[in-house]
C-alpha cells in the first residue's frame, strides 16, 4: 500500500534506513555506518546475509576481481581458513562475518519486522510503516532521508509505488535472443520420458509438477518466475551428523518423475542427480542438477507478489519439497540401492542453523520483481555490445535462467514430459552495472536506491545476481545515499564519479 501525504514531516530519525539484511544490506548498513551517517538495518528475518549465509558456500561468479567491501568479505573469509581469501565456505562462517560487520560498524538492527507501507511527499519517501513478525498489531514508524531496498523481493520498492515488472520480457521488448520462453537442452529431460500417471494412458492424468498448459512461442513474455530451490549443507561427518527425517506430509508420487528419469538413464551416481560441491569440514552446497532436482520447477509464481502469509506457505512447500525428495532419495526401496547408500551418507550438520533445526531457513530466491528504473540492463549489456559510462558494479556471470515451468510436447507422435526456461549463455568480458540500474524514475521516487531488484531484464538479471555483485552494488548505494544527503540532491543527481572513486586502487 502506497500513502501519500502533503503534510509538513518532522526530522528524520535517520539518515539512512536499509530494508533487508542480506548480503548487499549489510554491505550496505555498514558502509553507510563508516561514512558517519545513522543507519537502521531492518531485516524481517532473524538473520543476516541472505543466500551467501544461506547455503551458497560455492560462490557462483563470473571473475573474481571484485573490489570494495564484497573483496573485504571474501578475505574475512579466507583469514578463517588461514588463507589470503576463499570464495568457498560454511554458512555460519558467512553469518558469523555479517555479525561482525554489525558490530564494528555499530549498525543498529531491527529484526523480525517486516513493510507494511510507506509514506511519500511528491517523490520523496518519508518514512515506512512496519509491523512484527511475531505480533502484526505491534508496528513501528520509520523515517529517514535515503531509503536502500535490498531485498530479494523488492517490497519497500513496491510500496513506494515504484515500476517494476515481474517474470519473463517478450524478446521483441529489448530486442533480445534469450529472454522469453526458452526450450533448451540443458537440465531437462531426454527423450520419451512418459508424463502420465499410468504410462501411454492421457486419461490418468498428468504426473505431480507437470503442466496441462499449451507451450507459448519461443521468445513470448509472460508472467513465470524461474525456480526457486535450497542450497543445501550437509555433512559426510558422522560424528557431527544427524539423519534427514521424513517430512510430516511426506508424498512419494511427487516423485515418480524421477524414477523414470533414473530408468530412462541407468546413472547410479548422486551426483549425477545433484551438484554436490565439497565445503570445509566435510559440508556440502548442494545445488539443483539436471531435469529433476531440487528446483520446484512452476511452483513459485505467486510469490513475487504473494502475502506475507502465502509466501510462508510457499517457502514451507519447497522446505518440504526438497527434504521429501532427499528423503525419497535415500529410502525409497525403488531408487537403486547404490543411490540410496550414497543418499544416507549424508546428514544434516550440528553445527549448522541449529535454530532452525539444523535446516537454512533460506529459500533461494532467484528472482521475484525487477525494478523498471532510469536504465534497463539487456542481453546487450551482457554481450559488451552497449557499454555505459556510470557503472558502479562489474558482473560476470554467464546469462543464466533456471527452468520455469515442467510441460508436455509431442514428438514424432509420443508425449513426453520437457522443462522450459532454463538459458546458459556466456557473455563477453566484465561489464559496468549501470548506476541508474539501481535509481528508480525520478519522477517515481528520488530518494530510494534498489541494488538486489534493479533494473534489468530477466535474461540480463540472471547474470547481475550473483551474491557477490549485489555486495558490490550494496556498498555503491550506501555512498550514493551518502552523497544525496550531503549534496541536498535527489539519488539520480550525485556524482557517479565520486562513487567510481571509491574502487580505485
Amino acid at each position: 500500500m502506497l500513502l501519500l501525504s502533503a503534510c509538513s514531516t518532522p526530522e528524520p530519525e535517520y539518515d539512512v534506513c536499509v530494508y533487508g539484511g542480506t548480503s548487499a544490506g549489510v554491505i550496505a548498513a555498514y558502509a553507510v555506518a563508516k561514512q558517519g551517517k545513522k543507519v537502521l538495518l531492518v531485516e524481517p528475518g532473524q538473520r543476516l546475509g541472505g543466500m551467501t549465509s544461506g547455503g551458497l558456500g560455492q560462490t557462483d561468479i563470473g571473475n573474481k576481481q571484485v573490489k570494495g567491501l564484497a573483496l573485504d568479505f571474501y578475505r574475512r573469509v579466507g583469514a578463517t581458513y588461514g588463507r589470503l581469501e576463499s570464495w568457498i565456505f560454511e554458512p555460519s562462517v558467512a553469518e558469523a562475518i555479517y555479525k561482525d560487520y554489525i558490530v564494528r560498524g555499530n549498525v543498529e538492527v531491527l529484526y523480525g519486522h517486516r513493510i507494511v507501507d510507506a509514506q511519500k511527499q511528491g517523490a520523496s519517501i518519508t518514512s515506512i510503516n512496519v509491523e512484527s513478525v511475531e505480533n502484526t498489531a505491534q508496528t513501528k514508524n520509520i523515517s529517514a532521508k535515503v531509503f536502500i531496498d535490498c531485498t530479494y523481493e523488492g517490497d519497500l520498492m513496491a510500496r513506494a509505488g515504484v515500476s517494476y515488472v515481474v517474470g519473463r520480457e517478450d524478446n521483441k521488448v529489448y530486442g533480445e535472443d534469450y529472454n522469453g520462453v526458452q526450450m533448451q537442452h540443458l537440465h531437462q529431460f531426454v527423450d520419451n520420458v512418459d508424463p502420465y500417471v499410468e504410462k501411454g494412458n492421457p486419461a490418468s492424468g498428468l504426473l505431480w509438477g507437470i503442466s496441462d498448459a499449451a507451450l507459448a512461442p519461443t521468445g513470448s513474455g509472460d508472467n513465470m518466475v524461474q525456480a526457486y530451490n535450497y542450497r543445501i549443507c550437509l555433512t559426510s561427518d558422522k560424528d557431527n551428523m544427524l539423519p534427514i527425517e521424513k517430512p510430516a506430509n511426506y508424498d512419494p508420487s511427487r516423485y515418480e518423475l524421477l524414477l523414470r528419469i533414473i530408468e530412462a538413464q541407468k546413472n547410479y551416481n548422486l551426483n549425477g542427480y545433484f551438484i554436490i560441491s565439497p565445503m570445509p569440514n566435510n559440508k556440502t552446497d548442494i545445488n539443483n542438477r539436471g531435469a529433476f532436482s531440487t528446483d520446484m520447477i512452476g511452483m513459485n509464481h505467486r510469490y513475487p507478489e504473494a502475502s506475507y502469509e502465502e509466501r510462508a506457505e510457499i517457502i514451507q512447500a519447497h522446505k518440504d519439497y526438497t527434504l521429501g525428495l532427499l528423503w525419497f532419495m535415500g529410502n525409497d526401496e525403488r531408487v537403486p540401492k547404490q543411490l540410496r547408500d550414497q543418499m544416507l551418507a549424508l546428514g544434516l550438520p550440528k553445527d549448522e542453523s541449529v535454530e532452525y533445526g539444523h535446516w537454512t531457513p533460506q529459500l533461494y530466491i532467484r528472482e521475484a520483481r525487477r525494478m523498471v528504473g532510469e536504465y534497463v540492463a539487456t542481453q546487450a549489456n551482457c554481450e559488451n555490445k552497449v557499454t555505459v559510462d556510470d557503472g558502479v558494479g562489474m558482473a560476470a556471470y554467464t546469462m543464466d535462467s533456471h527452468n520455469c515451468q515442467r510441460v508436455v510436447i509431442v514428438k514424432d507422435g509420443k508425449a513426453m514430459v520437457k522443462n522450459e526456461g532454463n538459458v546458459e549463455i556466456k557473455g563477453g568480458l566484465p561489464y559496468d552495472v549501470s548506476y541508474r540500474c539501481l535509481t528508480p524514475k525520478r519522477e517515481e521516487c528520488d530518494n530510494l536506491l534498489v541494488p538486489v531488484c534493479l533494473s534489468a531484464s530477466h535474461i540480463a538479471y540472471g547474470s547481475i545476481r550473483m551474491e557477490p555483485v549485489f555486495m558490490l552494488l550494496g556498498q555503491s548505494a550506501a555512498k550514493a545515499a551518502c552523497l544525496a544527503i550531503d549534496g541536498g540532491v535527489k539519488v539520480q543527481e550525485v556524482d557517479v564519479k565520486e562513487i567510481q572513486r571509491m574502487y580505485v586502487e
